[in-house]
């Protein structure tokens, strides 16, 4: 598998942090409160990248790249359940 960063995608070491007294541990764009989970979650419904920074101003385009970067190594390196019995596998 190809290093992310070798794919062009933003290190998002850079710009994502987990602090266990921001936010409960969770990961958030570095220096706000803003989860990563929250920039997937409105990605996944629809929220373009546009309404994200309407509604967040301290967001910037960088920082939602970063978080669809690390939400991307997550994925490439856990085993998910489907439900039906077959697991994706790397």
């Amino acid at each position: 598998m190809r290093d992310p960063l070798e794919r062009g995608w933003p290190d998002w070491r850079e710009r994502i942090s987990a602090d266990p007294a921001i936010c409960h541990g969770q990961a958030v764009i570095r220096g706000t409160r803003i989860p990563v989970s929250v920039i997937l979650d409105n990605l996944a419904a629809g929220v373009s990248q546009d309404e994200l920074l309407a509604s967040y101003p301290s967001l910037t385009p960088e920082d939602i790249r970063a978080a669809t970067a690390y939400a991307a190594e997550l994925a490439a390196e856990r085993i998910v359940p489907l439900g039906s019995g077959h697991e994706v596998q790397n």
